[in-house]
């Protein structure tokens, strides 16, 4: 469990750093980014797999495709679900919608959290009971308040519990499942990057686009396998609340990019935060009991230790 939460505030963490990067990779559009953001990710997977002993993974997956052919309809699938939220995630903040792309981040943990909730019959905790009444009150509010759901917002929300529901269901939800969902559309990133438009004279004109590629390539690496790894190793219902930590930094390196909130807006963003406070708050409080148990455990043992040399001393 701790495993899957320390993954999942990585992730967490790399995907805000990722939305200021998209500066950094300017004058390259959302589709020249989203083709190298792929062509660099790869070779950062591969290493991490290797490193973790996970290569097998991917041969894996290639042995069930051919016992199964029938099982290749479900990797394109699951690389267009996939891929296609790594472009909108990009392409958010270069066009001016990173709020709307962030607001389906918000609504996303309450998907998931239904489907922890309908499919797999996972318990809620009063404090994580409390910040989804919260989280619904904020969401509410932002739909009540635009009269609609950006085509953006509902895809992020819909998309992305869909993919992680149906890895589960053809147990390919490992980084091997991942890399194939990367691999599969290479055809594309490399029409994107060489015939769609000339990137690399853009390149050649600004050479630190080449380090910015790398960067970006190792940044959704780690963002990206420890996202996969995180919901591997959580219940639905934990994985969805935690990713409500996401949406918060997506919120702010928005504004920061110069987008703004208004204040019709506030409503909807303040019962989200309180909610993710809330549970950081239960997280925290978790923490601090099982280190009393621990504790408690310790001491036990040196007293019947102790109890024990005493006896034999007799």
């Amino acid at each position: 469990m701790y495993k899957g939460v320390a993954l999942s505030v990585l992730a967490s963490l790399t995907f805000g750093v990722l939305y200021f990067y998209t500066e950094v990779l300017k004058p390259l559009n959302s589709e020249e980014t989203f083709a190298w953001r792929m062509l660099a990710t790869i070779p950062f997977v591969t290493l991490l797999m290797w490193w973790m002993g996970d290569l097998k993974l991917i041969s894996d997956i290639l042995n069930r495709v051919k016992k199964q052919p029938i099982l290749v309809l479900w990797l394109i699938l699951s690389s267009i679900l996939c891929t296609s939220q790594l472009w909108l995630f990009l392409w958010g903040p270069i066009n001016g919608r990173g709020l709307q792309v962030s607001l389906g981040y918000f609504l996303l943990p309450l998907v998931m959290v239904l489907i922890g909730c309908v499919l797999y019959k996972e318990k809620l905790t009063k404090w994580q009971i409390v910040a989804i009444i919260l989280a619904s009150v904020g969401v509410g509010h932002e739909i009540w308040r635009i009269g609609s759901i950006a085509w953006e917002t509902a895809y992020v929300a819909l998309a992305y519990p869909l993919y992680f529901y149906l890895r589960r269901v053809f147990k390919t939800d490992n980084l091997g499942g991942f890399w194939w969902d990367l691999a599969l559309i290479l055809p594309l990133s490399i029409y994107l990057a060489f015939v769609y438009s000339d990137t690399i004279s853009i390149i050649t004109a600004f050479p630190y686009l080449v380090l910015s590629i790398i960067g970006l390539g190792f940044l959704s690496a780690l963002g990206l396998g420890s996202y996969i790894l995180a919901s591997r190793y959580l219940p639905f219902v934990i994985f969805g609340l935690l990713s409500y930590l996401e949406p918060v930094l997506l919120a702010f390196a928005s504004i920061l990019l110069g987008e703004r909130v208004h204040a019709a807006e506030l409503f909807t963003y303040i019962p989200i935060w309180i909610a993710v406070l809330l549970l950081v708050i239960e997280g925290t409080l978790h923490l601090i009991r099982q280190k009393k148990k621990q504790d408690e455990l310790k001491i036990n043992a040196k007293n019947l230790e102790a109890r024990i040399v005493r006896d034999d001393d007799k």
